[in-house]
């Protein structure tokens, strides 16, 4: 890493600028912990409490953008250039983390549906770790799991605060690698619960996600394949949605119904979710997962936003914009993870948190799993150079 040049004489200037970092694969992020679901729950409740208290920054004048995004045209002269197919996109995702931490980063994400085709993931992801002061670079990490597993987490940290203690029964919507991490996140605050219904929309999916789900979790004694939303969510003590699909038309994305909903039920939305009139009541605790992404958010898209980004949190910030509900309706879950505001109260309570996904826990997450990796001695050091051409 770069070292010290205080104190140092001139003909020790070239050892002092020499900057060093390591290259970790995927198999490298799983043996530093990239997959310890309870240690990535931990963490990202650690980093919620911060956000909080404001010791980060994100893109954007606000300091609080989910990134920049490359657009393509619907009509291009160009053949080569890519197609606007659902969920194309390449997108620069950096963020400052204190505490502890005080590290930066950004996540670059390349993503098109149509890698599945191929047999790739939907998503092909990249972190790089940087030193806040200088900016030299610390990493470079595969960042597939690194995003899965600090994705699911988030869920934990809503469950852990919000969800009852006695929460036996999940219902899961779209059985892809964020219903995976979600799972294992849930079981890792809740480790009482025992079954699962599960919708997909394809064969492969779910077969895929059952013998996971066998393997991983041999507690979980009762397992359900359910054919409708409805049959997700009736029943269930923790609900989430976390299938992929089409933006554009709120219509089309899945639809919580109020009278479906049990008393006590805990609602935790990472992907496209839309609700009904009886949900936008008061009673029905509404939580952002970090209000400030949303109102960036907010401020980036046209209006509507719920048609550009599909999570429910931008869903009720349509609904004051519109009147429909008050602001004070929603609720912030680093203020409830701080502990200045309540978490769940009572036994009858339903509670819906939506999920956005936020550049900083990559860098929270991200930081703890290159701590790991330096002092298990694993990754490969590259040099960034011995001494910079220009200075």
């Amino acid at each position: 890493m770069l070292q010290n040049t205080r104190d140092q004489s001139p003909s020790d200037t070239a050892a002092s600028t020499r900057i060093d970092f390591i290259y970790l694969s995927e198999q490298d992020m799983v043996r530093a912990g990239v997959t310890d679901m309870a240690a990535c729950v931990d963490t990202m409740e650690e980093m919620f409490g911060m956000l909080y208290h404001g010791d980060y920054r994100m893109a954007g004048v606000n300091n609080n953008s989910h990134g920049s995004v490359v657009v393509f045209p619907e009509i291009s002269p160009f053949p080569t250039m890519p197609k606007p197919t659902p969920d194309r996109r390449f997108m620069a995702m950096p963020a400052y983390l204190g505490g502890r931490f005080g590290t930066a980063g950004m996540k670059w994400y390349g993503s098109n549906i149509a890698n599945r085709d191929k047999g790739l993931p939907r998503s092909i992801l990249m972190f790089i770790l940087n030193d806040a002061d200088t900016g030299a670079p610390l990493a470079l990490m595969s960042a597939n799991l690194l995003s899965a597993y600090r994705t699911g987490a988030v869920p934990g940290v809503g469950a852990r605060h919000l969800a009852r203690k006695d929460a036996r029964t999940v219902g899961i919507l779209g059985p892809g690698v964020m219903a995976k991490t979600s799972l294992s996140a849930f079981m890792a605050v809740r480790p009482g619960i025992d079954t699962v219904k599960v919708k997909g929309r394809g064969q492969k999916n779910l077969d895929a996600f059952l013998a996971w789900l066998s393997e991983t979790f041999p507690q979980i004694t009762s397992v359900r394949v359910v054919d409708s939303v409805e049959e997700v969510v009736r029943g269930s003590d923790i609900v989430t949605f976390c299938g992929s699909g089409a933006t554009g038309d709120p219509s089309t994305y899945p639809m919580v119904r109020r009278e479906w909903i049990s008393p006590g039920t805990f609602l935790a939305m990472p992907a496209l979710c839309n609700i009904d009139e009886a949900m936008e009541a008061p009673e029905i605790r509404k939580v952002l997962d970090n209000p400030g992404l949303y109102h960036a958010w907010f401020e980036e898209n046209p209006k509507p936003v719920h048609n550009h980004i599909p999570a429910v949190g931008i869903r009720w910030l349509d609904l004051v914009d519109e009147g429909r509900i008050a602001p004070e309706q929603l609720e912030d879950l680093g203020q409830i993870v701080a502990g200045e505001a309540a978490g769940r109260r009572d036994e009858e309570e339903i509670i819906i948190m939506s999920v956005g996904g936020l550049p900083v826990e990559d860098v929270a997450w991200g930081t703890v799993v290159y701590r790991n990796a330096l002092e298990k001695g694993i990754g490969v050091s590259l040099t960034l150079w011995d001494s910079p051409v220009l200075r």
